[in-house]
């Protein structure tokens, strides 16, 4: 059963980016009780000013709005042909023309120290890939940065609050993960992990430098 229950949630997911990418939006909106665009707004104080920046898994294009308006070079990537068509009309209602590329993070389509920073917002286990990891070190730049928006959590305070916390850990976005720091590390990254309020939340942010870890020769994950 639970088997079942993870494929009829992966089902689920799979139309929201997709044949159902119109519900995105208000889906996203009501769980997160309208916060979900400033928990997305969380990464940009990380990046680095003025730099090209790769947004992994871009969706409709709401944080490369924020990207472009903080004096960054914004790119975006998504799997989803939905996603990326509701980037690009929020992009051009703006009057804003960024490039937007459909691909896989594990295949990044990019040359190697392309971008100063990466970023992503509640990514999927994709996240801990060592295909994605590999690619990910390979296109950022010696001094570059990875910012990941890794979780937000509720105080709990309220009914809606704990079914909400619920909800997420039904359809396994709470409990037990892989160790990302350290995946990063082994990829030549300095990572930590930082907990940021906001609104009575906590948002969990993932900062990684491409710098030589001390151990890199000795790790084998990756």
């Amino acid at each position: 059963m639970l088997v079942l229950w993870h494929r009829l949630i992966a089902f689920g997911f799979r139309l929201l980016y997709n044949e159902l990418a119109w519900l995105y939006n208000p889906v996203s909106w009501i769980t997160s009780l309208g916060l979900w665009h400033a928990w997305q707004w969380v990464a940009l104080p990380y990046l680095l000013p003025g730099g090209t920046v790769l947004e992994v898994g871009c969706g409709p294009g709401h944080l490369l709005l924020g990207l472009a308006a903080s004096g960054c070079q914004p790119v975006g990537l998504d799997l989803s042909p939905a996603m990326l068509r509701q980037a690009r009309r929020r992009l051009q209602r703006q009057g804003l023309a960024l490039a937007l590329c459909q691909g896989r993070a594990q295949n990044l389509p990019y040359a190697a120290q392309a971008f100063d920073c990466v970023v992503l917002t509640f990514p999927t286990p994709f996240v801990y890939d060592p295909g994605w990891i590999g690619h990910l070190a390979r296109v950022l730049k010696p001094s570059g940065r990875l910012v990941i928006v890794e979780t937000a959590s509720f105080s709990k305070h309220t009914s809606v609050e704990r079914c909400l916390e619920g909800l997420y850990r039904a359809t396994g976005q709470r409990g037990l993960a892989p160790d990302l720091p350290a995946l990063l590390g082994c990829a030549g990254l300095t990572a930590h992990r930082e907990k940021i309020p906001v609104n009575g939340t906590f948002v969990s942010v993932i900062l990684a430098d491409k710098q030589p870890c001390e151990d890199y020769r000795t790790c084998t994950t990756l």
